[in-house]
């Protein structure tokens, strides 16, 4: 069992020079690589998805804590694993990202890394992955920016509360973006613009998303704020990225090459 106070371990925080609130930082994920040849599962009483809370109240016991061993095999891209009476073995993907990664919240907050939000945090998004470039609004002078918790691979949802975790090589660049604000965390690659949506219950999550990407439409494309919101409603992708945190987290996507272009009439 994880002592309390040792969830998602975290490097940092850093100090960003010139970083004040009203600007944001730009994390450029460069690489991500296991650092052990092993990453585990597991699930612990009272987390996960399928889990009674003190919110969500059952009759039943609580689920039995149980850990699952993953084999890394960075060759074939692949995690391999066994069930818990040694009769059946898979294989998921190995799709490195960071569970957590942000900034300091604002008005002198203090934050558990379980947690996620509009400073970034435990979002348990795998698309904070290499090659991507996430965006984090500045809450406090020098951004005070932290990432952690490796996740070799994660399935939607994350509904027993655990992906496959295990410590990370991490390689990443950080730009300071002077006077834009940036309301809640944004992803980056070239095929999608994404935004990130943190909140109970699921649809506040998921309203936040959108209510964010319309307005990046609009500072993308220069449409009114109607036309944007016609455009996202019939171009955008949303991922329900985990359901298991205290607040759960929405990811909506549009594909660049959709963005509207200006035309001549």
């Amino acid at each position: 069992m994880v002592p309390p106070g040792h969830d998602n371990p975290q490097t940092g925080p850093f100090y960003v020079d010139g970083a004040e609130p009203g600007d944001t930082i730009a994390i450029h994920i460069e690489k991500l690589s296991p650092a052990r040849p092993q990453g585990l599962s597991s699930f612990f009483p009272g987390f996960g998805a399928l889990n009674g809370t003190d919110r969500t109240a059952v009759l039943g016991p609580d689920l039995p804590e149980t850990v699952w061993f993953y084999d890394v095999d960075e060759k074939a891209g692949l995690l391999r694993t066994h069930s818990t009476d040694g009769r059946a073995t898979w294989e998921v993907p190995l799709r490195p990202f960071l569970g957590c990664l942000g900034v300091a919240p604002g008005g002198g907050e203090a934050r558990s890394t379980i947690v996620p939000g509009d400073f970034g945090g435990n979002m348990d998004c795998p698309e904070v992955r290499a090659g991507n470039t996430v965006y984090l609004g500045v809450r406090v002078p020098g951004a005070l920016f932290s990432f952690g918790d490796g996740h070799f691979g994660m399935g939607e949802g994350e509904i027993i509360g655990t992906a496959v975790e295990g410590a990370m090589n991490v390689e990443l660049t950080v730009d300071l973006i002077k006077h834009r604000e940036t309301p809640w965390p944004r992803i980056e690659n070239g095929e999608f613009l994404m935004s990130v949506g943190a909140a109970r219950p699921l649809e506040d999550a998921a309203r936040i998303a959108f209510k964010d990407m319309v307005q990046w439409v609009r500072e993308r494309s220069g449409l009114s704020e109607m036309d944007a919101y016609q455009f996202v409603s019939q171009a955008s992708l949303a991922k329900v990225v985990q359901i298991v945190d205290p607040l759960y987290t929405v990811l909506v996507q549009v594909p660049k090459k959709r963005l509207p272009k200006n035309s001549t009439r």
